[in-house]
């Protein structure tokens, strides 16, 4: 499982306490380092690097993230390319970038808005309300 833009690490707490293998990549290296202290000896792995950079795992993977909004779009076509192995995607994005994408999704996914989730549930805010994105990889496509 990745957690792309870990911040402080809410997400992967709660995949790891799940019971899923954790990838956290985290940009930001005083957070970085707060998630390996926070993580040491759990079995989750923090990788402190730019989720646009970072190697996808080359067997099928799943993505549960609320990565930075600035990078929603090179982050999706990074994730859906066809080399690369991600099966499905729970992604917090700006509401209407989720409504558009799953309206019109990726080659060889389908896609559905899930939860939405106001602006003030973040810290600090966003300029927007969010929702969440869920991509799957259409049956029968190579993962």
């Amino acid at each position: 499982m990745l957690d792309l833009g870990a911040g402080d690490g809410r997400l992967s707490t709660a995949l790891a306490d799940a019971g899923a293998r954790v990838i956290a990549v985290e940009l930001h290296p005083g957070r970085a380092e707060a998630l390996r202290r926070r993580f040491a000896g759990s079995g989750v792995r923090v990788v402190e690097i730019d989720a646009l950079c970072f190697s996808l795992p080359g067997r099928p993977f799943r993505v549960v993230a609320n990565p930075p909004f600035a990078i929603t779009v090179a982050l999706l076509r990074r994730l859906t390319a066809k080399p690369s192995r991600m099966y499905r995607a729970d992604l917090v994005l700006p509401r209407a970038v989720a409504r558009r994408i799953a309206s019109r999704p990726p080659a060889g996914f389908v896609a559905a808005t899930g939860l939405s989730i106001p602006r003030q549930a973040f810290a600090p805010p966003p300029p927007k309300d969010a929702a969440v994105l869920v991509l799957r990889r259409r049956p029968g496509r190579r993962h």
